[in-house]
């Protein structure tokens, strides 16, 4: 079965982590992040993988390389000029995916245990055009409410849910950026446009009567999405299995006398003397002067900066304040 993983996006929200890589390529516990997605993909079936590409693509292919390692196949589709969503990125890897059966659509930003071949039976089970995993949004987290009805079929998309938790009604239940796609969804697709699933091709496949279903994820299957500070501070620190994790990378230095907690250093990082650092993120090369106390930010070499000139991520400008060597961002 085929299957594509999107890594185009910028990573805004993580800036300036993501100023020499896009946000599937952050470390996460040693691994960049869309590692975990192509092994699920392959230990699920998928054997044939299509990556796209357009910010700092080269990141990604590091980490992937042709497929090899995952025990599958892997092609790359590069949006070079410019950005084309989840539809259009659909339909300019029309070539590469071929589509003539069943294939799966998954976000690279994500870890998850959701078991995809439940997923499938559902899909085949209701003859869909296409199938969206959900699960409920029992934080109610800043994520595009699905609304189904009482058969399962995807009625419409609304807005992150206002109510805070702890309300009493029942919590919306979210997208979590799976996909099961029949080759058919072309048929909505519009060509050679920037477009997304959610808001420019399901809502004309539903109108046109067709079936696109959701399957609600088991409560003990796992899903992670990394797409903030705060998220991908927590979640390192979960899957470390400690709250109070200090994740470090290679060939990191830390002075005896520094205090540390909540933080991850990637590689190559030097903590000095008396520092005290509580929930920052610290990009490779980083030297923290002795002394110096840091909380809620992230710190990336400030040569990053100068390198990436037009290249930054969009809203990159007037964020973060320099100190020394460093680019300093507050969470």
């Amino acid at each position: 079965m085929k299957a594509m993983l999107l890594a185009a996006g910028f990573g805004t929200r993580l800036f300036p982590l993501t100023l020499d890589r896009p946000k599937p390529a952050l470390p996460v516990l040693g691994r960049p992040l869309i590692t975990y997605g192509a092994d699920y993909l392959a230990r699920f079936g998928c054997r044939d993988l299509v990556v796209n590409l357009h910010y700092k693509g080269e990141a990604i292919v590091a980490a992937l390389g042709d497929g090899t390692a995952f025990g599958c196949r892997i092609t790359y589709s590069y949006e070079r000029d410019v950005i084309l969503g989840t539809g259009g990125a659909l339909d300019h890897a029309k070539a590469l995916l071929n589509p003539t059966e069943t294939f799966v659509v998954m976000n690279g930003k994500l870890m998850t245990t959701i078991n995809l071949q439940s997923a499938l039976a559902t899909h085949r089970k209701t003859g869909a055009l296409a199938t969206l995993i959900v699960k409920p949004n029992v934080r109610r987290e800043q994520f595009s409410v699905v609304d189904i009805n009482e058969e399962g079929a995807i009625c419409g998309f609304g807005p992150p849910p206002a109510m805070a938790a702890g309300s009493d009604e029942p919590p919306p239940l979210f997208f979590t950026g799976i996909q099961i796609l029949e080759p058919d969804i072309f048929d909505y697709i519009p060509a050679r446009v920037f477009s997304h699933t959610t808001t420019d091709i399901y809502p004309r496949a539903i109108a046109d009567g067709r079936r696109v279903m959701a399957h609600l994820a088991a409560p003990d299957e796992a899903w992670y999405e990394f797409s903030t500070p705060e998220r991908y501070l927590d979640l390192s620190c979960h899957l470390a299995g400690n709250s109070q994790a200090v994740i470090c990378g290679s060939g990191c230095q830390i002075a005896a006398e520094a205090e540390l907690s909540r933080s991850i250093l990637w590689n190559q990082v030097t903590i000095g003397t008396g520092a005290k650092l509580h929930e920052v993120i610290i990009g490779d090369g980083v030297t923290i002067p002795d002394g110096m106390v840091l909380a809620r930010v992230m710190v990336v070499r400030a040569e990053l900066l100068r390198q990436a000139a037009s290249a930054a991520p969009p809203s990159a400008d007037g964020r973060g304040r320099r100190i020394g060597d460093n680019v300093i961002v507050d969470f």
